[in-house]
């Protein structure tokens, strides 16, 4: 087992940490730098889109000949944990949710003809994208499968859809759209996944949904579908093939959350870091006291035992594993794990900490949301367990 990363992926590395240190991280300290919803402001992300693309540090995940850079899912993970070092970093590079799971996914399963059409503007920064699932009560969330009420109806080579949708990350700024939607009442191939665009009619944005914040681009909305045609060649795989396509998306996008919110844990800890080192109390540096030292100590372990999940479900996926059980272990384990460093962080800045004079409380409010996205905690769980039920004691088998 050699967790040794390739010299071309370590420059990689490298090169990227040079950029989050010089071009973002001043950035985060100026309040011109974020919009209304506390993101980086849209001319400021791409003058450093721009830079970034000059640094050859643009789309890690992508083929070469399309424009990225054709890192393997263990050199995304490396790569993905020091962008995100800034709060803007992943957005920067071209590796932030949801465009980063849409691009893998039409990458892995589009034809020629829909990479070049749906998949390359996403690419070239020109447009952004956003994945449509989740469905209001009693509609699709975790179940999917057995949830889903958005239906498209075929007649000829013509898919009409009807329904809702809620929580589509990113809509409100994306001009390219996955769609997940009802084609038949089979339990196992009932959905199917289409593209569409923007600016056709038949949908619209009902609103956006406030949520505790901070927002990525394009916020969470609510969208209604009242007879939106989509052609049939704009079918991603086959009619039934919807949670196929899901299954693919996903796998990657899961990993990819943790691996950026590994980047944002250890910066919270540095954040934290820096403060204890320095305040002094009843004669002593913080970081002298014990107390703190455990506190440090164990947020340090547990972002290293993220890591080690990250890497492992990482190396599945380059294998062509669906990396299912480890994926999963990766989404709960790190999901806690950003929660635990930030809360840590906080505590031991006091009430630095918990003022925006930091940002800690900026990452305490986005760090609740990774026990929901792509599958609650306790849905992970309950994968897991299944696993363990049909595997006994080779739940923990090597290789």
């Amino acid at each position: 087992m050699d967790f040794t990363l390739s010299p071309k992926i370590d420059d990689f590395r490298k090169r990227i940490r040079v950029f989050v240190e010089d071009k973002l991280l001043p950035l985060e300290t100026d309040p011109a730098s974020f919009d209304d919803h506390e993101n980086i402001t849209g001319d400021l992300l791409e003058a450093k889109r721009t830079e970034a693309r000059g640094k050859g540090l643009w789309a890690l995940s992508m083929p070469k000949d399309r424009g990225g850079q054709g890192l393997d899912t263990v050199g995304m993970a490396a790569c993905y944990e020091e962008m995100n070092r800034s709060i803007f970093g992943p957005v920067v590079f071209n590796a932030a949710a949801p465009d980063d799971g849409n691009m893998v996914v039409l990458n892995k399963v589009g034809t020629e003809a829909q990479k070049d059409k749906w998949l390359q503007p996403i690419i070239d920064g020109k447009v952004r994208s956003s994945i449509v699932m989740t469905e209001p009560h009693p509609g699709a969330g975790s179940d999917p499968a057995g949830m889903m009420l958005t239906t498209a109806t075929r007649a000829g080579d013509t898919w009409t859809v009807n329904g809702d949708k809620w929580f589509i990350t990113g809509a409100e700024a994306a001009s390219h759209f996955i769609l997940l939607a009802r084609t038949s009442d089979d339990p196992r191939k009932g959905l199917t996944a289409f593209l569409f665009n923007r600016d056709q009619p038949g949908w619209e944005i009902v609103r956006r949904i406030p949520i505790m914040g901070p927002e990525e681009h394009g916020g969470h909305c609510e969208l209604k579908f009242s007879g939106l045609e989509i052609p049939d060649e704009n079918r991603l795989l086959e009619v039934g093939d919807g949670l196929k396509v899901v299954q693919i998306r996903l796998g990657t996008a899961r990993l990819t959350h943790c691996m950026r919110w590994l980047g944002m844990a250890k910066r919270a800890l540095e954040i934290a870091g820096e403060y204890v080192g320095e305040r002094e109390a009843f004669g002593q540096k913080l970081i002298e006291r014990e107390s703190v030292q455990m506190l440090l100590g164990n947020a340090a372990m547990n972002i290293h035992t993220g890591r080690l999940l990250v890497m492992n479900a990482a190396w599945k996926l380059d294998q062509g594993d669906f990396a299912r059980k480890e994926v999963s272990m990766a989404k709960v384990a790190v999901a806690d794990t950003l929660h635990l460093a930030v809360d840590t962080a906080i505590q031991l800045c006091g009430a630095k900490g918990y003022s925006k004079d930091t940002l800690l409380e900026w990452m305490y409010r986005y760090a609740r949301q990774a026990r929901l996205v792509d599958g609650a905690s306790e849905v992970h769980q309950m994968v897991l367990a299944r696993f363990f039920q049909d595997e006994g004691l080779d739940f923990w088998q090597w290789g």
